[in-house]
């Protein structure tokens, strides 16, 4: 099958044979595909510098189930100018997704919010809720979306005065007295609240938010580290 002009991004890329790549896109209407980009890496190639992450790109390319044919590519607007942390940042973006989407699954939201979250990280602000506000939103969309209404075990909403414990893949219980449990699974109803709400303003509330992504996010992401994590193990920021 032969797709032509696809909305895509290029999430990663690799040498492939002497002059090819292989590459990992994220397309609007086929979800994550592979495709092999033939010559690119030849000196005349007008595509490589084309090829690049966050760059917004119509694609046309033969599909052949695991690893496709890319015939041509083309801008789709405007290339996203990211540097310095907000860079890092998508390059975190692109290896979440490439953990944790399966190949030729479409998932339009995701490509929606991925583009709108490259160009608010290029505005170089708020950039931890910036990408906590995208985990939240992807796991929504795989259908992993986090309770942040109420108490599962009595069905009522949550209190700021109260703290509560997180169950992976269930939701949070208001903790009781004196029950024994990790630190690590234990939120505040405030910001448990202000996650709810997209209000992540504070110190606080940010880390919070980190930790529970990352609970929620490890089963989905496997014991394998994301190695872009390491490149903010200074900046504390994914």
């Amino acid at each position: 099958m032969r797709v032509n002009l696809q909305p895509a991004f290029v999430l990663h890329q690799r040498s492939y044979r002497e002059t090819s790549l292989l590459i990992d896109c994220l397309t609007l209407e086929y979800g994550r595909i592979s495709l092999v980009a033939r010559g690119i890496r030849k000196p005349r190639s007008r595509l490589r510098a084309l090829l690049q992450p966050c760059v917004p790109l119509l694609i046309s390319y033969q599909d052949q189930s695991e690893l496709g044919l890319l015939f041509s590519a083309e801008a789709d607007g405007i290339p996203i100018a990211l540097k310095g942390q907000s860079l890092l940042a998508a390059f975190y973006l692109n290896e979440l997704l490439m953990r944790v989407l399966h190949k030729h699954d479409p998932f339009p939201g995701i490509f929606a919010v991925y583009r709108e979250t490259l160009q608010a990280l290029q505005q170089g602000n708020l950039l931890q809720k910036t990408l906590r506000l995208f985990e939240k939103k992807v796991l929504t969309e795989l259908g992993y979306g986090l309770q942040l209404q109420y108490d599962i075990a009595e069905g009522k909403g949550f209190s700021v005065e109260k703290v509560y414990r997180f169950y992976p893949e269930q939701g949070f219980e208001c903790l009781k007295q004196n029950d024994p449990v990790s630190e690590v699974f234990i939120f505040s109803g405030k910001s448990l609240l202000a996650f709810a709400n997209d209000t992540l303003e504070n110190e606080e509330s940010l880390r919070d938010a980190k930790r529970l992504m990352r609970l929620a996010f490890a089963p989905l992401i496997g014991a394998k580290p994301l190695q872009s994590r390491k490149l903010f193990i200074e900046v504390d920021t994914v």
